[in-house]
């Protein structure tokens, strides 16, 4: 039987699809949107992180508290080094919309082919990417399950936007919707992977000193995606608005739902 973390992951990481259908069907998400969407989730991510998992993590009996900040700085550090590794490349890069094929048509062949190759390197960055974030969701969700729906909600927006940052350049670039579906897929389904293995390879074993380590790790990935990635990318895609608004209504409405789920 599938276990409800594993079913978490999975809901995660199959959201970047929902962001390929709009890269294909529709027109690219408002600036707005978008903007308060990453903002939200980063708010998430950081109450989860920062109140929540390393607290969950220091508070583990047996456990060393240094040991716990060190796994949180390796974590940090670890988000980085892969983080510059790996190509970007935002919605708001993309020169078309989805349904602007007069655009499309003028887009030259070269930088078609440019398109296409950022994109197919993208897939492999974001792939990349997505691999501790299945980890990432399937070790929360299994050491507590509301902070697991909080943290796959939080990766699920975030995969949105990522979804159409992959399908629309190659879809531009190739004309064809289905190439685009199946590379956008595939940077979702490196997440899905990342939760498969540790379901695999971890089951029943994780001793408490293993969940408290890894925690601390994850804690540190999602605090620098949400730092480096996540508000930035927001006040880049809405400059006019303050992308402060959308990391309170997150940690806002993440902290509300913790409150009820305590009573439930």
């Amino acid at each position: 039987m599938i276990s409800t973390p594993l079913i978490l992951t999975i809901l995660a990481g199959a959201s970047t699809f929902i962001g390929a259908i709009l890269g294909v069907l529709t027109k690219k998400p408002s600036a707005r949107l978008l903007g308060f969407s990453l903002g939200f989730a980063a708010g998430i991510m950081l109450l989860i992180s920062l109140m929540e998992m390393l607290p969950a993590a220091l508070n583990t009996p047996s456990v060393s508290p240094i040991l716990c900040y060190l796994m949180f700085i390796v974590g940090l550090l670890g988000y980085f080094a892969i983080d510059r590794l790996l190509p970007h490349y935002h919605p708001q890069d993309i020169p078309c919309e989805s349904g602007d094929f007069e655009c499309i048509k003028r887009v030259t062949s070269s930088h078609k082919d440019k398109l296409k190759r950022t994109a197919i390197l993208l897939t492999l960055g974001i792939s990349l990417h997505n691999f501790p974030e299945g980890i990432a969701t399937f070790i929360t969700a299994s050491a507590n399950i509301e902070l697991g729906i909080g943290i796959a909600i939080a990766v699920a927006i975030h995969n949105i936007p990522e979804g159409l940052a992959v399908a629309a350049p190659i879809y531009i670039a190739t004309g064809s919707k289905w190439q685009a579906l199946f590379w956008a897929s595939i940077s979702g389904f490196s997440e899905i992977v990342g939760g498969a293995l540790t379901y695999v390879m971890l089951g029943d074993y994780v001793t408490p000193t293993l969940m408290a380590s890894i925690m601390a790790v994850v804690s540190g990935i999602m605090v620098a995606l949400s730092i480096d990635e996540l508000i930035p990318l927001a006040k880049e895609v809405d400059p006019k608005r303050n992308p402060s608004i959308g990391i309170l209504c997150g940690m806002t409405v993440m902290g509300f739902s913790l409150i009820l789920l305590q009573y439930f």
